[in-house]
């Protein structure tokens, strides 16, 4: 890092596109912040579209968690047995962790690259859709959003996946059988905070605040369910039977702490060559961001939509999701010598949720 010059770029371009009259690029060193942090300081620089004097509303939550209704020996037993489960899953994650530290890889498929020193140019794009749509799928699966995300994410590479391997004159049951035999997976950034939105940005910078300033993330590998399924609901059923596991261990809470531990005793190169084994034995990054829940200004220029991407290690394709009130944008920064044709896997992830969508609507009957 070269700290001869500021961490940070801004850049206006007064070029018009479909879907503004201009576009602001903030260029920022991820050690400044994350996603959160970053956002809070968004908040803190516009105001209000509707009142530009007022502030946007935060409104922040904490995670939830379920009390349990049940007594006496129910109680014992299901404590226990949650438990086990916690251990035992821990454990098992803990091992994979190692062991993909060590020598475990993604199979090769048509996302395969050799990993590659340094950090590569990456083609940028992105596609803004109806964040009402996330929402409707969510409330009927009775899910989170990042399920329905990460669901949506799984059934757009399988259909991508799919459509490589037909141009390469596959037949049916040969696509299948491959996609059957892809092991690929994800490094997703979870956010360690108590709060799942926004909090304003005098709490953040507040000394001994829960919801401090700066990166208090963590990483879990996330293994991708690349299947050609007759069911796209199964997409998300898998997501979110996998988020829940990762949940009840400490994945990320180990890596945060490896990392934190490993930079005061080793130093930033061991570090180093921790993440970037990580990141070349995994295919991809996932990331979801919640913005405003309402239209906010900066110097009196309404904001249309909002977009983010990190060219951060040496994977092939970073996948960043942003909401902003009824929007969700979709950025993809992708390695151009692998992925030659992004806009068709953006067009592979739309069409997935439009599909999951109409078939829940179907399956649950809701008009």
């Amino acid at each position: 890092m070269d700290m001869s010059i500021p961490p940070w770029e801004f850049h206006v371009l007064n070029l018009k596109t479909s879907n503004a009259e201009s576009v602001g690029i903030v260029k920022l060193h991820h050690s400044l912040g994350d996603g959160m942090s970053l956002m809070s300081l968004l908040l803190a620089c516009s105001r209000k579209t509707s009142d530009p004097n007022a502030l946007p509303t935060i409104a922040a939550t904490t995670k939830k968690h379920q009390k349990s209704t049940d007594k006496g020996w129910w109680f014992i037993g299901r404590g226990l047995w949650y438990i086990i489960r916690f251990l035992f899953i821990n454990f098992v994650e803990v091992f994979k962790f190692v062991l993909t530290l060590c020598f475990l890889r993604d199979t090769k498929n048509a996302l395969s690259s050799e990993p590659i020193d340094g950090i590569q140019p990456r083609k940028i794009i992105h596609r803004i859709i109806d964040f009402d749509d996330v929402k409707l799928v969510k409330n009927i699966m009775q899910m989170k959003v990042n399920d329905v995300l990460l669901g949506m994410t799984q059934a757009g590479l399988s259909r991508y996946l799919s459509k490589r391997y037909a141009d390469e004159d596959y037949t049916m049951t040969q696509k299948k059988k491959i996609l059957d035999r892809i092991h690929l997976r994800g490094t997703v950034a979870v956010n360690l905070r108590p709060y799942t939105k926004i909090q304003d940005l005098d709490n953040v910078m507040t000394k001994g605040a829960k919801c401090t300033w700066g990166n208090f993330v963590g990483l879990v590998i996330f293994p991708l369910w690349i299947r050609s399924e007759d069911d796209p609901l199964e997409y998300l059923r898998q997501a979110k039977a996998t988020m829940d596991r990762k949940k009840l261990s400490l994945e990320a809470f180990n890596f945060y702490g490896v990392i934190k531990f490993t930079m005061k005793l080793f130093g930033e190169k061991v570090v180093q060559a921790i993440s970037k084994r990580l990141f070349d034995h995994t295919t991809l990054t996932y990331s979801n961001v919640m913005g405003p829940d309402e239209e906010i200004s900066i110097f009196d220029h309404p904001i249309s939509y909002l977009a983010a991407s990190a060219l951060t290690g040496s994977q092939v394709l970073n996948i960043h999701f942003v909401s902003y009130v009824n929007k969700l944008t979709i950025s993809l920064a992708v390695d151009a010598t692998v992925i030659p044709d992004p806009h068709r896997l953006c067009d592979d992830l739309v069409e997935s949720l439009n599909i999951i969508k109409s078939t829940a609507l179907e399956k649950y009957r809701i008009s």
